[in-house]
């Protein structure tokens, strides 16, 4: 039988054996990796494929995530020789690609070009990396995790008696998250200027989920002498809210007044006006309150809106679309929060509307920022609103809501 000259018949493009054997090596190394990413430049296989330590209960695994187009696996692999088998796969790949190590003892970043040459570049260490495995379930830095929330979410019921959100509660949970992100903005702007205690009023504030949140996130993680007065024409609804305030120690700066919108005088001009899910028109009262009592700024999220629906006329060009009911409420949503942005301008508001949460929390996902400063009256915001009525023949809420009050300003 006749000998054969051992040959190497490892792609061209196979990781240097060095540096191989130093990826593997620190790749199962939880005290130093923190992930390793391949990236492909070719459809040899996943977009991205990443591999990394993480705590599930007391055992350390590895968990390998892969991405390719826009859908997302994970597995897990415990410590030992499935750990080292997704690891090798992922360090035997071929092809143009790209190595990313992040690591406490610093990162390592490997390049393959097409034509197997390999480029090195190194980090130093990381002085933040963790001392251990992170959790897999690691908290997320949103505003309620910033200072001890646990008895608040408890109290309003977001929360069981262990502290964990409750699975029905989660979307609630982000959309509250949201909105205290939607007042840090503010506060970043200088929007709601620098006067003690910064008064809030949370109009229709229901179960006041977002009325003691948005207090108690002020004053505990931003250190802001707030105060807040939740307002809703339900005196079962205050007398619970009123409850909740007590259980948190919150009664000295935490009041609540069954009212109603229209008639209701605080004895100062608040600082921000809040509104997060009120139905129909109860929205336009709450913008038109704090027109009313010149709020510094409005965060509004709206809720189901039904007026302009009625006075939309399915005729001429648009009979096309309103004929669909669904076409027809989808419009008549868009076009009520235009109309309510074009009168917060037309009363001297810069005003943004922009998705404040993800569509999962919630489909009533739109927000009104507004914030005082501007010239009431000015001739293009009234120009532009007047048209707008003009071209749909319709009337909005807001508008009837406030009567004089802006009709000065169209020249009613």
């Amino acid at each position: 039988m006749e000998d054969f000259e051992e040959e190497d018949f490892r792609p061209r493009t196979a990781l240097p054996g060095e540096l191989r054997d130093e990826l593997r090596r620190r790749a199962l190394d939880g005290a130093d990796c923190i992930r390793l990413t391949l990236a492909r430049h070719q459809g040899l296989g996943p977009a991205k494929e990443s591999l990394r330590p993480v705590r599930l209960g007391d055992a350390v695994v590895w968990q390998l995530e892969r991405l390719q187009g826009r859908q997302v696996v994970c597995r897990n692999f415990p410590a030992g020789e499935q750990a080292a088998s997704a690891l090798d796969a992922l360090l035997d790949a071929t092809g143009a690609r790209e190595y990313h190590f992040a690591g406490a003892k610093g990162d390592l970043h490997v390049r393959i070009t097409r034509k197997g040459r390999a480029l090195v570049s190194r980090g130093k260490a990381h002085p933040g990396a963790p001392a251990s495995v992170p959790p897999h379930d690691r908290a997320k830095d949103v505003p309620l995790s910033r200072f001890d929330s646990g008895a608040l979410l408890r109290v309003i019921g977001l929360a069981d008696s262990s502290g964990a959100v409750r699975a029905s509660m989660r979307g609630k949970y982000d959309q509250i998250n949201a909105f205290l992100g939607e007042i840090d903005a503010l506060l970043a702007d200088g929007a709601l200027g620098t006067s003690a205690p910064l008064r809030i009023v949370d109009c229709g504030c229901g179960r006041t989920y977002l009325t003691l949140s948005a207090c108690r996130y002020l004053r505990f993680a931003k250190g802001l002498d707030a105060s807040v007065c939740g307002i809703d024409r339900n005196e079962s609804v205050i007398a619970t809210c009123r409850r909740m305030a007590d259980d948190l120690g919150m009664g000295d700066y935490a009041e609540f007044v069954a009212a109603d919108l229209a008639d209701w005088k605080p004895e100062s001009r608040p600082d921000l006006l809040l509104s997060l899910h009120a139905c129909d028109t109860a929205t336009d009262l709450a913008i038109a309150a704090g027109i009313r009592l010149g709020a510094g700024a409005l965060l509004v999220a709206p809720c189901c809106q039904h007026d302009l629906q009625k006075q939309l006329r399915s005729d001429g060009p648009s009979r096309a679309m309103l004929r669909h009911s669904i076409l027809r409420e989808r419009f008549a949503d868009i076009m009520t929060d235009a109309f309510r942005a074009a009168i917060l301008r037309v009363c001297g508001y810069r005003t943004r509307v922009s998705e404040f949460v993800s569509p999962e929390a919630t489909a009533r996902n739109i927000m009104l920022r507004a914030t005082s400063g501007l010239k009431p009256g000015q001739a293009q915001p009234v120009s532009e609103y007047m048209d707008m009525k003009e071209q749909w023949n319709v009337v909005p809420a807001l508008e009837t809501i406030m009567g004089e009050r802006l009709s000065k300003y169209l020249g009613g």
